[in-house]
């Protein structure tokens, strides 16, 4: 599909001052935040602060079959020679699996569990679609961080993803808690679009997804944001879920501890936003980084 105008400019060769954002945060109508399983209270929150957190939003049995299933990935060589896995740079260790609700049944079915589907939909006022799914492992003692960014700028310079009418689930597999890298957000960051430096290569997805250079903001952009809003970690046992704006800047430490983490982001895009060319210029990415076929809408399962 021909581009629209791009009215987030990024990848650029000198640095653009961050700028409000342009399209809403929730896109229900006020007057219509109580018409869904959120509380007034709690859609306010996610326009305010950019994300919501749930502990043990799921119960931890529920987690299990999920856990062994990941279990058996992190062995099989099949999968690690896999397009959509992403290896932690010059080792043997999963950094993250991409595409995951493609080739598991059980992930899929996940994706439209009715408890997600009916607050996502609430939030982006529309019919939705999965634009991107992973899991990112970080081992003990092993697990890598990473750099803080907007996933908007990323799919909407190298995927063409028009606005910002996009959320993510994050959903807490392994307990995670201030030593093992958990997701760290800057809250209030959605309402500013922080354009970064830097032309976009093709192929950039091979070396990005395993060590972000790209896309990264400023450090002055960061520090002001930070020194305004500060910056969260939600901590909680597997099973806790954490929805995030697509705008929000966020970012992880690596993993100190012995003790292993992994989370399970399903990506939610409305039917009213799908992508076209990439906004950089480059061809798009794979399918398995950013859905082009599958666009039907979700219906809970």
């Amino acid at each position: 599909m021909k581009c629209p105008k791009d009215l987030f400019p990024t990848r650029l060769e000198r640095k653009v001052d961050m700028f409000g954002r342009l399209d809403p945060v929730v896109h229900t109508p006020e007057s219509e935040w109580d018409k869904g399983p959120l509380t007034r209270e709690q859609v306010r929150d996610f326009d305010e602060r950019g994300f919501l957190f749930f502990e043990s939003f799921f119960q931890k049995e529920e987690m299990e079959k999920f856990i062994e299933e990941l279990q058996d990935y992190e062995k099989d060589e099949n999968v690690k020679a896999s397009e959509g896995a992403i290896l932690e740079p010059g080792k043997e260790e999963i950094r993250s699996i991409f595409g995951i609700h493609e080739f598991s049944e059980r992930f899929d079915r996940l994706t439209r569990d009715p408890r997600l589907l009916a607050m996502v939909q609430q939030l982006l006022n529309s019919d939705v679609y999965i634009h991107q799914s992973r899991i990112n492992y970080k081992p003990g003692f092993k697990g890598k961080g990473f750099n803080w960014h907007s996933d908007f700028e990323t799919w909407h310079s190298e995927d063409g993803m028009p606005a910002m009418r996009c959320l993510s689930c994050s959903i807490v597999m392994t307990d995670n808690d201030e030593f093992n890298g958990p997701l760290m957000l800057v809250p209030g960051s959605q309402n500013k679009f922080v354009p970064c430096v830097g032309r976009t290569p093709e192929d950039n997805y091979k070396e990005s997804l395993k060590s972000q250079n790209l896309g990264v903001p400023d450090e002055a952009s960061l520090t002001e944001l930070m020194d305004n809003h500060g910056i969260e970690a939600p901590k909680g046992p597997a099973g806790s879920l954490i929805m995030f704006e697509c705008n929000t800047l966020h970012g992880s430490n690596a993993n100190m501890s012995c003790w292993p983490r992994s989370n399970l982001f399903f990506v939610y895009n409305s039917v009213r936003n799908t992508l076209v060319e990439p906004f950089c210029g480059n061809k798009p990415r794979p399918q398995f980084l950013a859905n082009r076929k599958n666009l039907e809408p979700l219906t809970p399962v």
